[in-house]
C-alpha cells in the first residue's frame, strides 16, 4: 500500500504504474468519488508521454488520449447501467487494440475485464491523503 498525501502524489502513483505499460494492458481502478482515480490518469498518462489533457470521462464515457508511447483508452463505467451498454461503447475493441485501457468504475462491470486485469484501489484517509493498493505488483 501506497499512501499518498497531495494530488502530485497521486499523480507520481499513477506515473509509477504507467512504467513498464505494454500493448493490451487493463488498469482496473476502484474507489469512491474524490478518492483520486482521475488525478491517478493524469499521472499515467503523462508518464506515457502524451501532452493530451485529461479529464474525467464520466459524461463521455471514454477519452482517447494519443501522442505518447501507447495511446491510453480511459473508461468511467459510474453512468452505465449494464453489461450491454459497455459493449455498445466498442470496448472489446479497445481492449484487444494498440494501447492501454484504463477504467475508473471498474468494479461495476469486473466481468468484461480480462484475466490478467491489473487491480487498484484508491481509498480516501483524510481530506488529502489516499490509500492506493495494487501498486506494488508493476
Amino acid at each position: 500500500m501506497f499512501i499518498s498525501d497531495s494530488p502530485e502524489g497521486t499523480t507520481a502513483a499513477g506515473a509509477a504504474c504507467a512504467r513498464g505499460s505494454n500493448k493490451g494492458d487493463v488498469i482496473a481502478l476502484t474507489g469512491d468519488l474524490g478518492a483520486g482515480k482521475t488525478q491517478f490518469v493524469k499521472g499515467f498518462v503523462a508518464e506515457l508521454r502524451s501532452n493530451d489533457q485529461v479529464t474525467s470521462p464520466t459524461f463521455t464515457l471514454i477519452h482517447e488520449y494519443s501522442g505518447g508511447r501507447l495511446p491510453v483508452y480511459h473508461f468511467d463505467f459510474y453512468r452505465l447501467e449494464s453489461a450491454d451498454e459497455v459493449a455498445r461503447l466498442g470496448f472489446d475493441e479497445y481492449l484487444f487494440g494498440d494501447g492501454v485501457c484504463i477504467i475508473e468504475w471498474a468494479d461495476r462491470f469486473p466481468e468484461l475485464l480480462p484475466v490478467g486485469t491489473r487491480w487498484i484501489s484508491l481509498e480516501v484517509q483524510t481530506e488529502s491523503a489516499r490509500a492506493i493498493r495494487g501498486l506494488e505488483h508493476a
